[in-house]
């Protein structure tokens, strides 16, 4: 008893072993992410001052000038911290960004409005696949270019940096070509709408299914005015949900080639790993508040504290990525930008004028 070929056993029990290395990981990334909180601290507070472009922008935008021009946060000892804010901190504040969400909502919405939603989605994405590959981009930028320009800018290209685990420097593109054109769709999309004649109606679904982040949305369909950002606000949180099947898409789509590139067999995939725990939580979080439980008066809060943590993301993101790397795909993320946020906005008008509702 005790003994194995003579020798006493004095191995770690696993389950200690695995506790002091969650634990040492835990102390490595703290460093990294004291540096990341108050980066996005600062980038909050420009975020305040200038909503259009929002805190997450100055995130990564911030972050990628402090490396640049602060030697010490460059050093080695800070990369785990800033790799634990694009993923771990990216992750929860999807879940946080959740509560948002009321299913309810979206099933009265989506009556109307899923045509052009489902439209102008593949139309992003099949158009970020087809004219991304012609201008010689890798996939992961396409990727992430296709699901911010299609679902929720800056909170749908987190949600997929979580599932396919991009370069920094791609989503760094990314972030910057939908910046871009949410400050040209809320200069645009104002006086476009008013020389087309939409109603507030028609202008909300309009801004709801064709531009970007949040923010852009209410700021272009507030400027517009007669009531439009109202319903824009709510199309663009039923949006906000096809997060859930592309992410989860790309999950099991990543895993394959994985398989494939470790030449094993294809076998059926588990739920959980298709499945990512952040996307449960998504919607848990959702259905929370759907049924009541998240009262109404947290909704500020929560929502804030949702856009803080993707601001803490990016700027991880953003302390780890390297200018040198970004020169490397030029204009090419932006022009892609271009044609799709120009295809998306055509896209939406025609199923609107298709379906009855422009």
């Amino acid at each position: 008893m005790g003994k194995s070929d003579g020798r006493i056993e004095s191995e770690t029990p696993p389950a200690p072993r695995e506790a002091r290395h969650r634990s040492a990981t835990f102390v490595a990334a703290l460093p990294g992410l004291a540096v990341a909180l108050v980066v996005a601290g600062a980038a909050a507070l420009l975020g305040q001052l200038a909503p259009i472009i929002g805190g997450p922008v100055f995130g990564i935008l911030l972050g990628v000038l402090a490396a640049a021009g602060i030697r010490p946060l460059r050093a080695e000892r800070m990369t785990a911290g800033y790799r634990a804010a694009g993923t771990f901190v990216l992750q929860a504040s999807i879940v946080v960004l959740g509560t948002g969400l009321s299913l309810g909502e979206v099933a009265r919405v989506g009556a109307t409005s899923l045509p052009v939603m489902l439209g102008t989605l593949a139309v992003a994405l099949g158009g970020a696949a087809l004219a991304g590959r012609a201008l010689g981009l890798d996939a992961d930028t396409r990727t992430l270019i296709g699901v911010g320009t299609g679902i929720c800018g800056a909170s749908a290209i987190a949600a997929a940096s979580a599932a396919i685990k991009p370069k920094d420097s791609d989503v760094a593109y990314a972030i910057g070509t939908i910046f871009t054109f949410n400050i040209a769709a809320v200069l645009l999309f104002p006086p476009l709408g008013h020389l087309l004649g939409l109603s507030a109606h028609s202008f909300g679904l309009w801004s709801g299914t064709a531009v970007n982040d949040t923010s852009s949305v209410v700021a272009a369909a507030e400027s517009y005015g007669g009531g439009a950002s109202s319903y824009a606000i709510v199309v663009k949180l039923t949006r906000s949900l096809m997060i859930i099947p592309i992410v989860t898409a790309l999950v099991a789509l990543r895993t394959k080639r994985e398989q494939a590139a470790e030449g094993g067999t294809r076998s059926r995939l588990p739920w959980r790993r298709m499945v990512p725990a952040f996307i449960i939580g998504f919607v848990l979080a959702a259905a929370l508040d759907t049924v009541g439980a998240v009262p109404a008066s947290w909704h500020p809060g929560l929502s804030a504290l949702g856009t803080f943590l993707v601001t803490i993301a990016l700027a991880g993101i953003g302390l780890n990525l390297r200018i040198s790397e970004m020169r490397k795909a030029g204009a090419r993320p932006l022009l892609l930008g271009g044609v799709l946020w120009a295809a998306v906005g055509l896209t939406s008008l025609g199923l609107q004028a298709v379906t009855g509702t422009l």
